[in-house]
């Protein structure tokens, strides 16, 4: 395992439009910020559905039928489902960029993450980096978009790489996470449960109590095991490691929580050389806060 660097230099970006922060005085880390130039949020873009590559067609299917002879359609379909406990996950969203130079220590941290139920990591790739010598292949607008929605949530008048939001708070004292066992978590308001239909997943989201707040959610899409070699940029002659990659995210708007919701979402299984997860986060509609979540890992 790579040697994990926790002790980032932050890198700060402004938003003029915003108050500015009474200070940066009391962050864990103790950075010397360096500002970088804004980007003007871009139309979001679409995802285009995966296919199954990097063995013949034929190949492929010949192994899928391996796999899967003799099960029968009911045992098929139990094996690739998931229910949500009642206490939900620690939500980790991780802003990070190819061409910044304080970013891999995050990246390496958010990589240990993975195998744990209790945590659900995402690293959202931001743009603002692209013009400063390496474009990231895995950033789009609309994750810059969501840092920067972040950003007013919080009233900051600051976006910075790395950064880290738990739960829906600015959270700069990372690798330490809340513990997802705590006996003062909260229980969920809403049961969740994902199942996999062929190139479809849905989503079933319970009835919540009556005095529940009104609920939103989004489902996200990642990928482990991509390297880059980056040929330019902060980072040049290094070879970059990620994992939890969000390759879509797709925010499913707000419901009535007393209601219950099912929603669904059209994606395929990915490459066997990058294993994808399909995740739904359910959101009080207002805070942004997370309340509930799960990922299918087929």
């Amino acid at each position: 395992m790579p040697d994990l660097t926790l002790q980032p230099r932050l890198q700060l970006h402004a938003l003029p439009a915003l108050p500015s922060m009474a200070s940066m005085a009391s962050m864990a880390f103790a950075p010397s910020p360096r500002w970088v130039p804004g980007l003007a949020p871009a139309k979001a873009q679409r995802w285009p559905a995966g296919q199954s590559a990097g063995l013949p067609a034929r190949l492929f299917a010949s192994l899928a039928l391996l796999l899967t002879a003799g099960l029968p359609p009911a045992a098929l379909a139990q094996a690739c489902q998931a229910t949500a406990g009642a206490v939900p996950p620690v939500v980790v969203e991780l802003y990070t960029s190819e061409g910044c130079s304080s970013c891999p220590p995050a990246d390496r941290w958010l990589s240990s993450l993975k195998g744990r139920s209790d945590v659900l990591p995402l690293a959202f790739h931001v743009t603002y980096w692209d013009s400063l010598g390496w474009p990231d292949a895995f950033a789009k607008p609309e994750f810059t978009q969501r840092q920067y929605d972040w950003s007013r949530v919080h009233r900051s008048a600051q976006v910075y790489t790395p950064q880290a939001i738990v739960d829906g708070r600015d959270w700069r004292v990372w690798p330490r996470l809340p513990d997802a066992a705590a006996a003062e978590r909260p229980r969920a308001p809403v049961s969740l449960r994902l199942q996999r239909q062929g190139d479809t997943v849905v989503a079933d989201i319970g009835a919540a109590p009556a005095a529940t707040p009104a609920l939103a959610g989004y489902w996200v899409v990642t990928e482990n095991g991509h390297l880059t070699p980056v040929k330019a940029g902060e980072n040049a002659g290094r070879t970059l490691a990620h994992d939890h990659v969000v390759r879509l995210l797709q925010p499913v708007p707000g419901w009535a929580a007393a209601s219950g919701l099912q929603s669904r979402l059209a994606v395929t299984r990915g490459e066997a050389a990058n294993p994808r997860r399909v995740a739904f986060v359910v959101v009080e509609a207002q805070s942004r806060r997370p309340v509930q979540a799960l990922a299918l890992d087929c």
